[in-house]
């Protein structure tokens, strides 16, 4: 083993939604920064595709095994490369409801309060606002928190059949809402391009790729990290720094955490509370295909959302979720992930090719917030990492899916021309989409109920912090994406007067 003669102000692991934020905040510190990353630098097609054999492939599956509870191994759809899991994100960056940060009553339990709340987040989340370059339009949602400021810049405009759909809803008195998007020129703003490149050139930081960490080692007392071990190409390595940050997704970061046990830290770093690796999250997402009479070309952004039910509606007081359109399903890299999805179209339409099925037809995501399960968790037996993950909030999920196909019904209704009301086929998304994960190394104030304080610092670790979605003890029904970034720059500001 390699030990590495450089010695680091802060090393961050990882170049994700966390990892990448992060390091474009250190970066003009001046202080010496060391990012591991190990993936490579994507080929740029990867989140802009518009090739249909995508649909045929695994592109975007993680090249190892994870097993479930039963012991059945899959390949997860997880991003390892300079990005992560941006790479294959949507784009579409909204914030957590201001009540998302307090108790909330579910049908299937308590959504736990944080420890900090909406207002500690705003700044932040108006600055990843910024940075990520979101376009957007307030006032149309009646969940919106407030903002500080508007958008940095103006609504992408809907496809014509998407407006069309916006304008039946409208007429059944919800309110259509315009997706909070981050983009550039060149498409998507991810980690890579808004975070990782632009710091490249700075002489304080340095990135290695195909730099996987397997390992991180503490000090004899066990109270701080002394090392970071990772395996770059075929060459182990020992990388040495002051401050330690993890950004490697929920799973992968917690599975650090375990596989990292020694003599003081026995089921690994920072698990005297016994929650690493518990209480695992994911939404349970669905997609609900509508079919169409007419074609589209595949190939629109995603544009609008609907919170109509994120609180309950109706008879049903608990809350439901959100829902928003997939894009176009040529170039929605989530699509190409999700073979049911077309499978179930198949079903309904035999004989259409994969083309045909993607230009004739909408896709809708809809998300609802799952609760935390300390049975829900990562585990190892031997060396093999087993996921094991059972629904809940299952009713509230199935009455969103119910309620928002009677709402396209209407629609529907309205225009016989442009829709095919056969049917409206349902997919749920497998264990392997782990999409949108989080939880497993939640934050609070309490070491025997947390892992990390308020700062996202181990309690247990003096030198050691979490910034990708692992620290998340509860999960909204919105992707965790811009709330990660967020996240990202408040813990940032907090390592800066540390650095100091």
């Amino acid at each position: 083993m390699i030990i590495d003669d450089q010695f680091y102000d802060v090393i961050i692991v990882g170049t994700g939604a966390g990892g990448g934020t992060l390091a474009r905040k250190l970066a003009p510190t001046g202080k010496k920064i060391l990012v591991l990353e190990r993936g490579f630098f994507p080929v740029r097609e990867s989140s802009q595709t518009q090739d249909i054999e995508l649909f045929k492939k695994e592109q975007f599956h993680a090249p190892e095994q994870w097993y479930d509870e039963n012991g059945e191994p899959f390949y997860p759809q997880t991003s390892y490369c300079v990005g992560g899991n941006t790479k294959i994100y949507s784009g579409v960056l909204m914030r957590m409801r201001d009540r998302d940060f307090e108790a909330v009553e579910h049908q299937d339990g308590i959504s736990p309060e944080w420890g900090v709340k909406y207002s500690d987040f705003e700044p932040y989340y108006t600055e990843a606002e910024k940075l990520y370059q979101v376009h957007g339009k307030l006032g149309d949602d009646p969940t919106e928190p407030t903002h500080s400021e508007d958008y940095p810049f103006s609504e992408v405009a809907h496809e014509s059949h998407i407006q069309t759909v916006c304008d039946g809803l409208s007429k059944q008195g919800l309110h259509p809402a315009y997706l909070p998007l981050g983009i550039n020129q060149q498409g998507r703003t991810d980690a890579e391009d808004t975070g990782i490149t632009p710091i490249l050139d700075y002489e304080n930081v340095t990135l290695k790729t195909s730099a996987q960490v397997v390992c991180l080692h503490t000090n004899p007392s066990g109270t701080e990290i002394k090392a970071v071990e990772a395996k770059v190409g075929e060459q182990s390595y020992l990388f040495l720094g002051h401050i330690i940050v993890l950004s490697c997704g929920a799973i992968n970061s917690a599975a650090l955490l375990l596989r990292s046990q020694n003599e003081k830290h026995p089921n690994g770093i920072a698990n005297h509370s016994n929650q690493v690796g518990r209480n695992l999250m994911k939404q349970q997402l669905s997609v609900v295909v509508q079919l169409m009479a007419d074609a589209n070309s595949g190939l629109f952004q995603r544009t609008l959302g609907i919170n109509d039910f994120y609180w309950g509606n109706g008879d049903y007081t608990y809350p439901m979720g959100h829902v928003q359109n997939s894009g176009g399903i040529l170039q929605d890299v989530i699509f190409t992930e999700a073979p049911p999805v077309l499978s179930a179209i198949s079903r309904v339409l035999p004989g259409f090719g994969i083309r045909q099925l993607a230009t004739r037809s909408l896709g809708w995501w809809l998300q609802t917030e799952d609760l935390p399960n300390p049975d829900n968790r990562l585990r190892f037996v031997g060396d093999k990492l087993h996921i094991d993950y059972t629904a809940n909030n299952v009713e509230a999920h199935d009455r969103l899916v119910h309620r928002w196909i009677d709402a396209l019904k209407q629609v529907e209704a309205s225009q016989p021309s442009m829709f095919n009301r056969a049917a409206h086929p349902r997919s749920d998304m497998p264990i392997q989409v782990v999409a949108h994960q989080c939880g497993t190394c939640r934050f609070g104030e309490d070491p025997n109920t947390s892992v990390l304080d308020l700062n996202c610092r181990a309690h247990e670790v003096d030198n050691l912090y979490v910034v990708d979605s692992s620290f998340f003890p509860s999960n909204a029904s919105v992707s965790p994406s811009l709330t990660v970034m967020a996240n990202a720059l408040r813990v940032g500001d907090h390592l800066v007067e540390r650095l100091k």
